[in-house]
């Protein structure tokens, strides 16, 4: 039986494509093939003959399968060991360590997302962090799996990690203290006259959880006018619990749909009939952390217009992955599909715009702003093409909190959804009447070189030395994944 694996970023333990599990399949070289892999096996002798030290064969191996897949796209991983047991610990909703997803970039490990409830949320690690050491020693260079390790520990123990954020001059460390992890995916409760429904990933009991939840939610609050369903950060994980959440609220229609290669290689997903909700206004809350099965759910839901959709605009992963068991704890992870909501649109690289644009901050709203600086689909240099050669285009303007507003206890997010809720969700209306400042995407965005300007060296006469190295500076740590292929649970 094949089970699809869907997430937002290039995932070892990521919950963001569609996964299969698979029979191994027979492989019939062509006679270049062959050639091709004499020349592999010439130089695998040359290294275990030659080079300075002794090398592990398997290793070599290891590493050279893993480099072809990654070759491909993000999303494509050999697993094997650890990393296959980090993907099905993933799925099963329960591993040790800080809660915290990375991916590898460039040499660095890069923060994906933080878990809810987790130390890593706790500290405050934000996606799009960067990990350049481990209780003081550097992990720059280190394999994305050994960093992963180095995360790990007993329950209790303390890790300091030092990150480096965009918009911060220095480095600074953070300290956590190891837990079990257990993820919640599925959290509800009142806002209000108002539902609110958490889902965090989807795992393998999400659709089951989320429906009983909601259910017993209703059953307290009869008099429930509306929900909120909370995708924001949702990494995406397996499509089956995807469609699941997305049929609890349509009577009919289509999902979603996934095509792979050949024209015929199309499967439907159908919602059945019956709305949990029976018609009362859904709002769905998105960000750039809103990833693959988090985004059919919501572009399902946009589509069939059942839900406004409040936020930013996710992540742009709309490609499915197959896992296909090769034994002795190994399997294969490839992108097999694109993915398109029940309007024929893939939202590959480009996400799904919200309805109702709001930024939960002014910083965050620079940050969308920025090109160079955000994290999507679009950045990873070997990502699918979008379709039709469709590009992510930023939004035209931004809501954000209106001054004084404290966006450390406040969620101005939440705050927009719930208005939208009240007009019966009537965006327009709601848009006419902003109850913070709304601020166009081009003033907002910070000029190349500008952030780190005041960190160059030019003295007197200078200004030509200065502006190079700053922009320099800015291409070479703004931006948003690279296209390195492996993502884990940091611990």
């Amino acid at each position: 039986m094949k089970k699809f694996y869907l997430g937002g970023v290039a995932a070892l333990a990521l919950a963001v494509g569609a996964v299969a599990y698979a029979s191994q399949p027979a492989f019939s070289p062509k006679s270049e093939d062959y050639e091709q892999l004499a020349l592999f096996g010439n130089v695998l002798s040359l290294v275990e003959k030659d080079y300075v030290v002794k090398v592990d064969s398997k290793k070599l191996i290891s590493a050279a399968l893993q480099g072809m897949l990654a070759s491909l796209d993000p999303h494509s991983n050999y697993l094997d060991g650890d990393d296959y047991t980090d993907l099905k610990e993933k799925t099963r909703g329960s591993y040790g360590g800080i809660g915290l997803e990375v991916t590898g970039e460039d040499g660095a490990v890069k923060a994906v997302t933080p878990m809810d409830d987790t130390p890593a949320q706790k500290a405050g690690i934000e996606p799009g962090d960067y990990i350049t050491a481990i209780d003081g020693t550097s992990i720059l260079g280190l394999p994305l799996n050994d960093a992963v390790s180095k995360m790990k520990g007993d329950p209790g123990s303390k890790l300091t990690l030092t990150i480096v954020r965009t918009g911060k001059d220095q480095p600074f460390d953070v300290t956590l203290t190891r837990e079990i992890i257990t993820v919640k995916s599925v959290k509800t409760r009142m806002e209000g006259d108002y539902g609110y429904l958490r889902i965090a990933s989807f795992q393998e009991n999400t659709a089951a959880e989320a429906q009983s939840a909601l259910a017993d939610l209703m059953k307290q609050n009869p008099k429930m006018k509306g929900l909120i369903l909370d995708l924001r950060n949702n990494p995406g994980g397996l499509l089956e619990q995807s469609v699941g959440v997305a049929d609890m609220f349509l009577q009919g229609g289509e999902i979603v749909s996934q095509r792979g290669r050949q024209p015929d290689d199309i499967i439907r997903y159908q919602a059945k009939k019956g709305d949990m909700l029976n018609g009362l206004p859904l709002v769905v809350l998105t960000n750039g952390g809103t990833a693959s099965a988090a985004e059919i759910v919501s572009g399902a839901l946009q589509d069939q217009h059942r839900a406004e959709i409040v936020g930013e605009t996710t992540f742009g992963k709309g490609s499915v992955q197959s896992v296909i068991e090769l034994g002795d704890n190994r399997a294969v992870k490839l992108t097999t599909a694109r993915y398109y909501t029940p309007s024929g649109r893939s939202i590959q690289k480009t996400g799904i715009t919200p309805d109702l644009v709001v930024a939960q901050s002014r910083d965050q709203a620079k940050y969308i702003a920025t090109a160079a600086l955000q994290y999507t689909e679009a950045a990873y240099a070997n990502a699918l093409d979008a379709d039709e050669g469709k590009k992510r285009v930023p939004p035209t303007e931004q809501e954000v909190p209106p001054d004084g507003f404290d966006t450390k206890k406040g969620d101005f997010e939440l705050q927009r959804g719930l208005d939208v809720l009240a007009a019966g969700g009537n965006v327009a209306e709601v848009r006419a009447h902003p109850k913070g400042v709304v601020l166009l995407t081009a003033d907002l965005a910070d000029k190349p070189g500008s952030r780190f300007a005041k960190l160059t060296k030019a003295g007197v006469g200078g200004a030509s030395s200065s502006s190079a190295s700053s922009e320099s500076a800015s291409a070479s740590s703004g931006g948003e994944t690279s296209s390195s292929s492996a993502s884990s649970n940091g611990g």
